[in-house]
């Protein structure tokens, strides 16, 4: 997980006249939850007690006895943004049961989303509408799994796939926003984004898993509407005479054999990304980015003609995700005095650059210029966590699961101080079951109301906000690439 705390907000009681500051969490690029100084403390607190003794957390920044000044204020943000970012990069702690309630309790807290029952459309890939009945507060993995079962796939087989968030673009091409991960709700991540479809995909990489699907009827049929959708749409390349062959054998319903031909052609399985800028082969050049099959392509055109380079995943040392900005002369927030007037740091876009073994001795900095950098990275960490988990023979359910860990009853303390009960994220036990009741610090129902508006304008105005910083693993500025040790000769 990329987790970043670009900004701040301020909260205050009209009652009371006092006030807090709230951080603003981006996970994965994109606006996840604003939460207080207490919150993420509270959380340290209970990974700490929870965890084996032999795991060292980060070291979490001090409290203050006294109110902090902005310069103080921004200090603590960029010391809970390191801690996070330490905490969602480590592979024990980021898979831990505990923070993906955490996160999932926050999210509903930030988007004042009240529990209810309601209907989900979920969609294959060639349009197909699952109607799932589910909770507003439900996360990915039960949203998954209703919709799974409104179409009889067994359990056993949830683990191949997942949920995505896409668009379809007024030129008619499908972009795919993001993947859905356990910790969000889907019904609270779809409403943050314009026109978006959640849609049922895979959610691995290798092809070899299809072998698995394939013996399973249900499975079969969600593998050949993908294939097909794929090819429809150009994602899966093929030649005019093999188009025509797998259109006979479409028209002849023999699904087994048409993914058996697709299966061997390349980009099958892949996920392709809209065309980007990137300096490889040479500075501002036009490529289609697509990610898969142990790979990251760049398809490049020179008319009719289509050039595709690979780049090796496990030949690919590090990469790193930087925001590019532009200063504009206007002042910063509230944090800042106005006499001193500052620019205003503008963030225009994303870059993704990996740096990528060419050949013995020979590393070379390439770089896509992209909105959708994060969800590119976030692709290739999951390319190389399965190739790891491979490696350890597991299947792709120990990817999915999360970390469980024995522990006592957990709590999460919402903004204006009281507790609620965490559990197994359970759909009804939920933080709106609280919300009317008579909170512990005694805070009216006028500021109830008060804060819930101001919040919902806040989280408004963060609909398009990427991340403005990503930093990773033992104060590197990349992400270290841990398939890499795996190159021998051959791979050169």
């Amino acid at each position: 997980m990329h987790f970043s705390i670009p900004s701040t907000q301020e909260f205050g009681s009209e009652g009371s006249g006092s006030s807090f500051t709230g951080f603003n969490i981006h996970i994965n690029g994109s606006f996840h939850c604003c939460l207080r100084y207490k919150q993420l403390h509270s959380l340290h607190e209970q990974l700490k007690r929870s965890l084996p003794s032999s795991m060292v957390l980060p070291s979490f920044p001090p409290k203050k006895l006294l109110s902090l000044t902005p310069n103080q204020i921004e200090q603590r943000r960029l010391s809970l943004e390191r801690y996070i970012q330490l905490v969602g990069q480590d592979p024990v702690l980021c898979r831990s049961e505990l923070l993906r309630a955490f996160l999932l309790k926050s999210q509903q807290e930030s988007s004042f989303t009240e529990c209810s029952e309601v209907t989900l459309d979920v969609y294959l890939m060639n349009g197909y509408r699952i109607a799932a009945s589910v909770y507003t507060t439900d996360c990915s993995a039960k949203v998954l799994e209703k919709a799974c079962a409104l179409i009889d796939l067994s359990p056993e087989r949830l683990c191949y796939f997942a949920l995505y968030l896409m668009r379809k673009e007024a030129s008619g091409e499908l972009t795919i926003v993001k993947r859905l991960m356990d910790f969000e709700a889907p019904f609270i991540s779809q409403k943050r984004w314009d026109n978006c479809r959640l849609v049922l995909r895979t959610g691995y990489w290798d092809p070899c898993y299809d072998l698995e699907l394939m013996r399973d009827r249900i499975a079969l049929n969600l593998l050949y509407l993908q294939a097909l959708s794929d090819v429809d749409r150009g994602w899966i390349v093929t030649t005019r005479d093999l188009l025509e062959e797998l259109t006979n054998i479409q028209v002849r319903g023999n699904k087994s054999e048409y993914l058996e031909i697709v299966r061997k052609l390349p980009l099958y399985g892949c996920l392709q990304f809209p065309r980007a800028c990137v300096d490889y082969p040479e500075p501002n050049t036009m490529a289609t980015v697509v990610l898969g099959n142990k790979e990251l392509n760049l398809l490049t055109f020179c008319g009719d003609d289509v050039q595709e380079t690979k780049f090796k995943v496990t030949r690919i040392r590090c990469w790193r995700v930087t925001p590019i900005h532009a200063n504009e002369d206007q002042p910063t927030n509230g944090h800042q005095s106005h006499s001193q007037a500052p620019q205003k740091s503008v963030l225009i876009g994303l870059e993704l650059s990996f740096e990528y073994l060419m050949a013995k001795n020979q590393l070379k900095w390439i770089t896509i210029y992209s909105e959708q950098s994060m969800l590119m990275s976030v692709c290739l960490q999951s390319i190389v966590d399965e190739l790891l988990n491979q490696k350890n023979g597991s299947d792709p359910s120990h990817l999915q699961s999360p970390q469980h860990v024995e522990y006592a009853p957990l709590s999460y303390i919402r903004r204006d101080g009281s507790n609620h009960c965490m559990t197994d994220s359970s759909s009804t036990d939920t933080l709106c079951n609280v919300a009317n009741s008579d909170n512990s610090n005694g805070t009216s129902n006028q500021h109830s109301s008060t804060t819930t508006t101001n919040g919902s304008s806040f989280i408004r105005r963060k609909l398009k906000e990427f991340n403005t910083t990503v930093r990773f693993r033992n104060g590197k500025d990349s992400v270290h690439n841990e398939a890499f040790e795996w190159i021998g000769d051959d791979d050169l």
